[in-house]
């Protein structure tokens, strides 16, 4: 199978790198690029294959609850569903236009600007607001066009078993038929829960309990429905938890699953209930309220990508400084060699969570470090190295950056067309308008959806430019023997498919897979003159 979501909503073709981003999905729960300033997401060589996270996840859920509306690159990019809102349209309708002290009465249901009497944008707005949904997705599509190697060196058709023993194919081909359960059931229970609150007055029902001033439904129902969603996965991530730990993946016990899981999800409930309150003020008080909306989305995404190495990964992993000695010494020289300044070599502790293997580099500018797993230390030098140099090829074609951009571009363009399709959802969902905090289920729906949606197009790109990373670490090392020894010993402690589905490949797939790359490193060797390995 391809990158299939795990019960923990973490995408399931790198769970190395997840033990030390599991606040990504948060990010991406809101807008985020999925792997906003560290750069394993998208980059990880142990990712060899697009079976590879599911295995690795060993750690928290990385968006358990709302929609991964940002770059989320797979099946397990859509976050949880969140609740919809609605209940009592008339009367709350009425309350709002009365003045209450909250401008929208106890129900939040009054008109907001830029709407008319009933609470629906005008269309003279919505046609401003669909030219500039139009002019930035021709913007999204240049970006990805002109950032994207699409012409990277291959290796034509994979051959599993010239490099893996029959025993090593089978053993993926098991892993992923025993995971492959749980996560579809997850993914079926979050795209059907979207589609409720999206379709159905269910998250209106289940909010309009809630009193008080509007700042305060639109939060405590952003609690309620993520409980709700996590309520209801809860037993996946713990059946996916017990398959890990059958394999040798995982190396938690219980206790420290469940609290990176809460950790987890508590981080990207916060960054939700912001990001709605935020919304919902926007559309109260602002008459084409798309536009701030959509230029905070930007800002806020940018912004996650520059804290997120020192604020969210030191919540889960412990970071220490590598040892000096010949490693960290060439490590930076690596660094030095390639162009790419560094400020430190970092080692995590990802060996509490995760046997797999991953290192990354992170961060941006004078927060870039290229951080090691300690698990990865038991690998020979050479192949350390070398998957340095692929993460390496990140910092230096700015894939991190670049991504930055699409995802700030794509949560605007998010913005702009919520405002355009939650309309024709008010009746379904029985809200009365955007404004109204019962509505936060159908918002949290809609996102949900669309990270699902804009994952293929997204693995796409990310696969090219792995693709490209995997060239560059051969050109700075100029070791195809060693790059194939590095890839193989990945696919077999990270359990990779190394005969994944087509059609799953092409939808889900973040990375090329290890048979891919291998054949990739000899073709490289042919051009280069370099011995065949």
């Amino acid at each position: 199978m391809s990158e299939r979501q795990d019960p923990d909503d973490r995408e399931t073709n790198h769970a190395p790198e997840e033990e030390t981003r599991d606040a990504e999905g948060a990010l991406t729960a809101v807008g985020a690029p999925s792997s906003p300033a560290t750069e394993p997401a998208a980059s990880d060589p142990a990712s060899s294959g697009p079976n590879e996270g599911k295995a690795r996840g060993g750690g928290p859920d990385s968006g358990a609850a709302a929609g991964n509306g940002g770059e989320e690159r797979g099946k397990g990019r859509s976050g949880g569903p969140d609740g919809g809102a609605a209940g009592n349209g008339g009367e709350e309708r009425g309350k709002g236009r009365s003045g209450g002290p909250d401008g929208a009465g106890a129900g939040g249901g009054g008109k907001g600007a830029g709407m008319d009497e009933r609470g629906v944008t005008t269309p003279a707005l919505r046609r401003q607001a669909g030219v500039a949904l139009a002019l930035l997705g021709i913007v999204i599509i240049a970006v990805a066009a002109f950032t994207t190697p699409w012409h990277v060196l291959t290796g034509g058709p994979p051959d599993p078993a010239r490099d893996f023993a029959a025993a090593q194919i089978a053993r993926g081909e098991a892993f992923d038929a025993a995971t492959s359960l749980p996560s579809y059931l997850s993914l079926a229970l979050t795209l059907i829960f979207a589609g409720l609150l999206v379709a159905t007055p269910f998250g209106a029902k289940v909010l309009g309990v809630l009193k008080g001033p509007w700042w305060l439904r639109v939060i405590i129902g952003t609690v309620v429905i993520t409980a709700i969603v996590e309520a209801l996965r809860w037993p996946l991530g713990m059946w996916f938890e017990t398959i890990m730990r059958e394999y040798g993946l995982s190396t938690q016990d219980w206790a420290g699953w469940t609290a990176d899981r809460l950790k987890s999800l508590g981080v990207e409930t916060v960054l939700l209930s912001l990001m709605l309150l935020v919304l919902v003020a926007l559309a109260r008080h602002v008459r084409r309220w798309w536009i701030p909306a959509a230029l905070g989305a930007f800002a806020f995404t940018v912004a996650a990508s520059f804290v997120y190495p020192v604020v969210f990964e030191p919540l889960f992993n412990e970071f220490t400084p590598m040892r000096q000695g010949a490693l960290r010494t060439n490590l930076l020289d690596l660094a030095a060699r390639d162009g790419v300044p560094v400020e430190d070599v970092l080692v995590a502790d990802a060996s509490r969570r995760t046997t797999a293997l991953n290192a990354y580099v992170s961060g941006f500018g004078a927060t870039r470090r290229i951080v090691v797993y300690d698990t990865l230390l038991k690998a020979p030098q050479r192949e350390v190295e070398l998957v340095v140099a692929h993460e390496l090829g990140h910092a230096k074609y700015d894939d991190v950056l670049h991504g930055t951009l699409i995802g700030a571009l794509g949560s605007a363009f998010g913005a702009i067309l919520l405002y355009l399709v939650f309309d024709p959802l008010r009746r379904r969902t029985k809200v009365t308008s955007i404004t109204d905090p019962r509505a936060v289920g159908a918002l949290l729906g809609l996102m949900t959806i669309g990270g699902f949606l804009l994952g293929p197009a997204q693995n796409l790109i990310s696969r090219h430019i792995e693709a490209r990373a995997d060239v560059h670490a051969l050109d700075l090392t100029r070791d195809p023997a060693t790059f194939i020894a590095m890839q193989k010993r990945l696919a077999t402690t990270n359990i990779s498919d190394l005969t994944p589905n087509a059609v799953e490949y092409v939808l889900y797939a973040s990375h090329p897979s290890s048979p891919e790359r291998i054949a990739m490193a000899r073709a490289w060797a042919r051009l280069n003159g370099v011995p065949i390995p």
